[in-house]
């Protein structure tokens, strides 16, 4: 099975900045849009792996410039997935593939990942096919994924209200529908950048008066994600 254009929606391209600037600086933006299917976390895996190789390689040709990621990644902040892109790494038999994005409900002792015993997790040793594998990390022998970025959440760089976020500092909710309230949606950014402010989410209730997206006041399912952010070394906003 090959992972191709219809399973992910992916952008990457170079920016300058349009500041008054005596220097023009550069910068990589992409965007992603990961496959749905909870059960597929190989193919959801691999998408996420190969678009920030890419967007790891642009920023080498350019420079070593730094990088803005946002997109939907199906994937909730308690989730393999999540914890991939925070940590560059990933031991891939310790998770189910069927429920690496966290969509589908976890056993208790699994809703932080950050918070497992270690003794417990290396016993969680799953099954994964060879073809599996492939689609995962570009090579069936291969079970401990990595990629070179560090990557920081814009929204855990801006502290907000506890009635707005969860213990992580990321939005309770990016997304609400008839089957499901969660988040799904982020803005990462590289070293070189630091979040400013950022647009707060919709408070639960007021979703939940909603009745659901989307409707007649908001025209998607997914709530925005606005982030400002500036360069590090002199503070030019992006």
């Amino acid at each position: 099975m090959q992972m191709n254009e219809n399973q992910s929606e992916t952008g990457l391209c170079t920016e300058a900045s349009k500041t008054i600037s005596p220097k023009r600086r550069s910068l990589v933006i992409g965007n992603i849009h990961v496959l749905f299917n909870p059960n597929r976390g190989d193919i959801k895996l691999g998408q996420v792996r190969i678009f920030l190789e890419k967007a790891y390689k642009l920023s080498q040709e350019w420079g070593n410039i730094p990088i803005i990621i946002g997109g939907d990644l199906n994937s909730l902040p308690q989730s393999a997935i999540y914890q991939f892109l925070t940590a560059s790494e990933l031991e891939i038999l310790l998770h189910d593939r069927r429920n690496i994005s966290g969509q589908l409900e976890c056993p208790p002792q699994k809703k932080d990942l950050r918070s497992q015993d270690e003794n417990v997790a290396r016993s969680l040793i799953y099954r994964w096919s060879d073809e599996e594998l492939r689609l995962a990390t570009g090579n069936e022998e291969l079970t401990h994924l990595q990629h070179e970025l560090k990557l920081y959440s814009a929204y855990l760089g801006v502290p907000g209200s506890r009635g707005l976020r969860d213990n992580r500092g990321e939005p309770l909710a990016t997304s609400y529908h008839s089957k499901f309230m969660g988040t799904v949606d982020y803005i990462w950014h590289t070293k070189g950048l630091i979040p400013v402010r950022v647009l707060e989410t919709l408070p639960i209730n007021i979703l939940r008066r909603s009745a659901g997206l989307p409707n007649e006041k908001w025209g998607s399912d997914h709530l925005a994600l606005v982030c400002e952010l500036a360069f590090a070394n002199d503070g030019t906003i992006v």
